[in-house]
């Protein structure tokens, strides 16, 4: 007679698995959040909300990591939680600001978006780095779903900011997300920056520049995620010239050593 098998979140009783796991529920209520405050109007809490559930999603893996409490549970949970905050809620805010005015097509926009988000978080669940390649550890395929729903709310960033060009950024908003989307489901390599080594004499730099950007949102908080965003989308083009580089070496490399393999 087979035993009953007990459902199980964690293979371990101990409690450091389940830190991981709160934080990232603390993201998916946050994003969920978002959208009601969107229903109501409230855009620029509704935009915090989504900037906080970016925040633990940079957080809950790193910690996971950090005190040895990774499970494959987390790592789903993380995946349904990122669709939810960065997939649905973001596209909504931007349905509920202004894509409702477009009718169909702005639903079908904003179904668009989704659909892609949902792919690309297949993608990555499925992708794997070769160990003979391990620098592309580096780089995620196509823009991340956290930093795509930042960056489809650039729009309403300046929107809600103080900046004044006299351009009339709500007409962008349809063609902005559409792009967003293609960058989702896109193979352009893009920074993770999850295993850059930093020196010594640099933290004190990256910690005075964390410390700067803290205050800059505190006091200008979409000034400041609206120039972040600007500085991520410059990024992705040199991104993409050193991620050609470094595999042009890798291959160079690698045909170097099979050559006086064969001699």
């Amino acid at each position: 007679m087979e035993e009953n098998k007990k459902f199980k979140l964690v293979s371990s009783k101990k409690t450091r698995y389940l830190l991981p796991n709160i934080l990232t529920l603390g993201g998916v209520c946050l994003g969920i959040s978002s959208i009601k405050f969107s229903i109501d109007g409230n855009f620029s809490l509704a935009v915090i909300f989504i900037l906080l559930a970016a925040i633990l999603d940079a957080l809950d893996g790193r910690i996971a990591r950090l005190i040895k409490g990774t499970s494959e549970f987390g790592k789903e949970l993380d995946s349904l939680t990122d669709f939810v905050s960065f997939g649905i809620a973001p596209v909504f805010i931007l349905y509920f600001w202004e894509l409702n005015n477009y009718g169909k097509l702005g639903w079908a926009i904003t179904l668009i978006y989704s659909v892609c988000c949902v792919l690309r978080l297949a993608r990555f669940n499925l992708t794997k780095v070769d160990n003979k390649q391990l620098w592309k550890s580096n780089y995620f395929e196509g823009v991340p779903s956290p930093a795509g729903g930042i960056l489809i709310l650039m729009p309403l960033f300046f929107e809600l900011s103080d900046l004044n060009l006299g351009f009339n950024i709500k007409i962008l908003t349809p063609y902005f997300t559409v792009l967003m989307a293609i960058l989702l489901v896109s193979k352009i390599p893009t920074l993770s920056l999850k295993k850059i080594s930093i020196s010594p004499k640099a933290t004190i730099f990256i910690l005075l520049g964390i410390g700067i950007i803290f205050i800059s949102l505190l006091n200008n908080p979409f000034e400041t995620l609206l120039a972040l965003s600007l500085v991520y989308l410059i990024s992705i083009p040199i991104s993409f010239i050193m991620y050609k580089n470094k595999d042009r070496k890798g291959n160079l490399e690698t045909s170097e050593d099979e050559h006086e393999d064969v001699l």
